[in-house]
């Protein structure tokens, strides 16, 4: 047994032999908690939360605790839909659910670690800042939701379920994941908005469509409650269990809550209101309020929906009046980055696809997805090719946008000045600045480096 697993059977008392072998404990507390090693149930492909690749944010925070105590990582998998806790942490097989809402009746929870709610993801022309549905916006809107959920009560009682999609609540998280379906519909167009629990929907919002907006949910003066906190879920009767438990989620609160914003989990203080964290990356970090926003020094990875510098380094910067003169005096390269969801790989055989469209400004080629902070090698080198292709020169004009406040952009004509092109124009206030003037735009698809057929 290693010394930091000694001290810490010696704060959990009867969880550990006495001798300091395996620490088996099954002593007069009974508590039955094996801390030779941290035994985790957890579902085997429910992104965001876990997966059998170690790829969700609770495998992340499981491995934080398991290095914490010292001892190895062990998963019970079973798909986390009706019997999830009867056959895992009741049946003995593992001590720990990693995330139960604390109103969970059916095991005894820790501290919570973490507080979020329902959300409403929408396309970013939607002002939604107040996140009510009693906005009379919401009666025009075609609203995905799923039944049983709180969001669900609400949507009837303001009278919009006429408008409602409606998704799975309870499917086997292997083969279906509805929160997805939700958000890529809203990119294809078939839904306006989404009402959804927030650690799914602003994991799935970054991963497939980062333009998008997560707006928390507000209450109003019904009965509905859209905020929980989250605890770990363990046996009743195990206090010491417990007791060890919620000191290491007080010791690496900070730790956790990085995970958690890293994976998009929209947090909410202790008063309900939204957490702005810095990124851990510090060419992500938020500036003071009211100060201006600096140019970092690499490329921007992360909430590419935030305030942008004032200008890029290398590059000339317009605003709509100063893109109209240079449209009518040079021949100008326009190209839209605006991100889109990606082809689905190992599509059904004989599946169809059918490619979003996206009104832009007339003349401009959409290159989507070309503005991400990291690419990988083989999307790099197709958009240098076909950027290089189109422009025909490296001198000639070519503007870079895609929508206001929008770091893709930024991202982009970067990366087109790392590639030598000496006369990049980023235009930040995008395609909605154009349209919003009432000037002339046209419906594209977009283009693409390979992808699945």
């Amino acid at each position: 047994m290693t010394s930091l697993l000694r001290s810490r059977c010696l704060r959990v008392g009867a969880l550990c032999l006495a001798l300091g072998g395996v620490a088996t404990a099954q002593a007069a507390t009974s508590e039955v908690v094996d801390l030779s090693k941290l035994r985790v149930c957890a579902d085997p492909g429910n992104l965001p939360y876990s997966n059998d690749k170690g790829e969700g944010f609770e495998n992340k925070i499981a491995e934080l605790i398991a290095g914490d105590l010292g001892v190895p990582l062990e998963y019970t998998w079973f798909p986390q839909t009706i019997g999830f806790v009867r056959m895992t942490l009741a049946a003995k097989r593992c001590d720990l659910i990693i995330g139960v809402a604390t109103t969970n009746e059916l095991m005894q929870n820790t501290n919570p670690y973490y507080r979020s709610s329902y959300v409403i993801v929408h396309r970013p022309d939607l002002k939604l800042e107040e996140g009510r549905l009693g906005d009379p916006i919401f009666k025009d809107l075609r609203l995905g939701i799923q039944p049983r959920t709180p969001v669900a009560t609400l949507v009837a009682r303001h009278g919009l379920l006429t408008r409602a999609r409606s998704y799975k609540l309870i499917v086997d998280t292997r083969l279906e994941k509805p929160v997805r379906s939700m958000v890529e519909d809203i990119v294809k167009g078939e839904i306006d908005a989404a009402l959804a629990w927030g650690p799914l929907a602003g994991y799935w919002v970054k991963e497939l469509a980062p333009d998008l907006v997560v707006t928390p949910l507000a209450s109003d003066s019904g009965p509905e409650r859209l905020d929980f906190r989250v605890s770990m879920g363990i046996r009743y009767n195990e206090p010491d269990w417990k007791h060890l438990l919620n000191g290491l989620l007080e010791q690496h609160k900070a730790e956790i809550e990085e995970i958690l914003t890293n994976y998009g989990v929209p947090l909410l203080d202790a008063q309900g209101k939204l957490l702005h964290r810095a990124s851990a990356d510090p060419d992500d970090a938020l500036p003071a309020e009211g100060q201006p926003v600096p140019e970092p020094a690499g490329y921007r990875t992360e909430d590419y929906r935030a305030p942008v510098p004032a200008g890029l380094t290398g590059a000339q910067t317009v605003d709509l009046d100063g893109l109209r003169k240079l449209l009518a005096a040079k021949d100008v390269l326009l190209v839209d980055v605006m991100p889109t969801q990606r082809k689905p790989e190992n599509r059904p055989a004989g599946s169809i696809w059918r490619d979003p469209t996206r009104e832009t400004i007339k003349g401009a080629v959409w290159l989507a997805n070309m503005g991400y902070g990291r690419l990988p090698e083989t999307e790099e080198a197709a958009f240098k090719a076909e950027l290089l292709r189109r422009a025909g020169s490296l001198d000639r004009p070519v503007v870079l946008f895609c929508e206001p406040q929008c770091w893709m952009s930024w991202n982009a004509a970067k990366r087109a000045l790392g590639y030598g092109f000496r006369n990049i124009i980023w235009f930040p206030d995008g395609a909605t600045a154009w349209r919003d003037a009432g000037l002339e735009g046209e419906m594209v698809t977009p283009w693409r480096p390979i992808e699945a057929p």
